[in-house]
């Protein structure tokens, strides 16, 4: 049985359809994870921003339009703004270096094997478009979403003008969107 697209997920929340809702999660919810963990390198705050991205999504599933993109690409650029605003917000601004092990869980999950397949297929081909990108986008795109740089901090580490940091992002998701579909 071939899994529903996210469009028809859409419209069933629309129509008030919690399951919907709930398959969405399963699907996506351990990626989202992952990639606030390696923002936030915090679980708590990361379990917070997981559950405030899937509220906004209940209520406002009308606002997404897959025109402008994918629904996973969505949820993670909203979960990467509210975990760089998180991180803007605190008072110390240490850097938190990853302890052995960490993120050892990060991807593990009781799904059944199909959406792990599933998920697992989606980060190669996120890995695999990313290394069709120039080196120089592939490493803006890098920072800004992994790292959760802003492209004025991306540009002071590269010793690159802030005007080439946005070229090189803005023309990296360009890539990558025609890449991945």
């Amino acid at each position: 049985m071939q899994p529903l697209p996210d469009s028809v997920l859409i419209e069933r929340m629309l129509s008030g359809d919690q399951a919907a809702l709930s398959t969405i999660y399963d699907r996506y919810s351990a990626m989202l994870f992952g990639a606030l963990m390696r923002i936030l390198r915090d679980k708590q705050a990361a379990e917070e921003i997981l559950q405030d991205l899937f509220l906004q999504l209940w209520r406002n599933a009308a606002q997404f339009d897959s025109s402008r993109g994918s629904l996973p690409g969505w949820l993670l650029v909203s979960g990467r703004n509210r975990a760089i605003s998180r991180l803007r917000g605190r008072a110390n601004r240490e850097v938190l270096e990853e302890t052995e092990g960490v993120f050892a869980d990060t991807f593990l999950s009781t799904q059944n094997i199909e959406e792990e397949v599933s998920r697992t297929e989606l980060r190669q081909r996120l890995t695999t478009a990313l290394l069709k990108l120039p080196t120089e986008q592939r490493q803006a795109v890098e920072l800004a979403y992994f790292e959760g740089l802003t492209q004025s901090e991306i540009a002071s580490r590269t010793g690159s003008p802030l005007g080439t940091v946005k070229t090189r992002v803005r023309t990296a998701m360009q890539s990558l969107k025609q890449i991945l579909t």
